[in-house]
């Protein structure tokens, strides 16, 4: 039996999180797998992990503490800032030294890393016999330095898998002239629900981190446009971040209180009842590699809007069949849109409908069969 290891930064709540359980649940059946995690988060995984994977924490008893170090500066705590900046210290050195010797004496067949500089270090310390593969989830939007990080780091591994065809495309012209081959694996739904939305319910729905990337606060003024035309909906905003008080603020200032909840972050269970209870899913991201979020919603039968500024989006919605993609950036057209969605609810059945087939072709034992190719050539 082939062993797989693959290379966390942690174990807590994020889409590369819910990527690295999905994989591994999925490949436990025939391979022995197991994870290192450079950090622990929380006592136990925030997705569910199978029994039969090992996880290795390689930092138990320290976290980052950059938050507390930001408050610490603007609250002028010196001897606080001090510790936490100590503390950060160590956790950097102690990340790289324990990560690389990890690397040095790892024996899998198949080593998969999920950060660029794990890329680095897996290319540069791995042993010979092993198969290196890089794990791109994220958007480059552009930044070339953040695009010539991504390439400096696989060039000296075996496969780049990249979440969207997209990616797949911009990354094979950049790595070319080097040895790593780039593959398009899509991500998964690991589960589909028994129940779905009756879309009846005068509920929208987003999931996400509250921070700038995401355009919440481009959300709050495009429902602002709804809310004038139809008071009786509601807006439910799952997930947290740094950009939480600014969103609630602006939510205040235009009068939404009542309209509009920001739930926090919440566990998948809570999500799963949130969505049952929605009828129509909204994504206002600036950026998304591939938006495993959406189809989470398509697997409830909700029709999804995005901005088609999230290249992500594009690659899950097919405008006009299961959802919208709004062009430009436009709040008026995403309103009006989310108005259209209201006024007709049979248009919001037909697009749910539609929406749910396409979920099934992410199915987790069918994209599994692309990581099998790589795992057995």
């Amino acid at each position: 039996m082939k062993k797989i290891t693959v290379l966390a930064l942690h174990l807590g709540y994020g889409g590369i999180e819910k990527c690295i359980s999905s994989l591994v649940n999925s490949l436990s059946n025939e391979y022995e797998v197991n994870i290192v995690s450079t950090y622990k988060l929380y006592d136990k995984p925030a997705f569910k992990i199978n029994d039969s994977v090992k996880i290795e924490y390689l930092i138990k008893n320290m976290k980052p503490v950059k938050k507390e170090l930001i408050e610490d500066l603007k609250n002028f705590k010196l001897v606080s800032f001090l510790k936490n900046f100590i503390n950060n210290f160590k956790i950097l050195v102690l990340k790289k030294k324990l990560m690389i010797n990890y690397i040095k004496r790892c024996d899998s067949d198949i080593i998969i890393s999920t950060r660029d500089i794990h890329n680095l270090w897996l290319g540069k310390y791995a042993k010979e016999k092993s198969i290196k593969i890089g794990w791109e989830h994220n958007h480059h939007n552009n930044d070339v330095s953040y695009i010539n990080k991504v390439v400096n780091s696989v060039e000296k591994l075996d496969y780049l898998v990249l979440v969207s065809r997209n990616l797949k495309d911009f990354y094979e012209k950049k790595l070319e002239n080097s040895k790593c081959k780039c593959i398009y694996i899509p991500n998964v739904l690991d589960e589909f629900p028994t129940k779905y939305a009756s879309l009846e319910e005068k509920n929208i729905i987003s999931v996400g981190r509250l921070s700038k990337e995401k355009g919440y606060e481009d959300l709050i003024d495009v429902f602002k446009i709804v809310n004038n035309i139809y008071p009786d909906w509601h807006l439910n905003i799952i997930g947290d971040g740094i950009m939480r008080k600014s969103t609630q603020e602006k939510i205040n200032k235009l009068n939404l209180n009542n309209s509009v909840t920001l739930h926090g972050f919440r566990d998948k269970e809570y999500i799963n009842k949130c969505l049952f209870k929605s009828s129509i899913y909204v994504m206002p991201s600036f950026s998304e590699s591939f938006g495993i979020v959406l189809l989470e919603a398509f697997s409830y039968g909700l029709p999804c809007i995005a901005f088609s500024r999230a290249v992500g989006a594009t690659e899950i919605i097919s405008d006009n069949w299961d959802g919208y993609l709004i062009k430009d950036s436009s709040k008026e057209q995403m309103a009006k849109r989310i108005c259209e969605l209201i006024k007709n609810p049979n248009r919001r059945v037909i697009m749910g409908a539609n929406a749910l087939k396409k979920a099934s072709k992410y199915d987790v034992n069918e994209i599994k069969k692309e990581w099998i190719k790589i795992i057995e050539k």
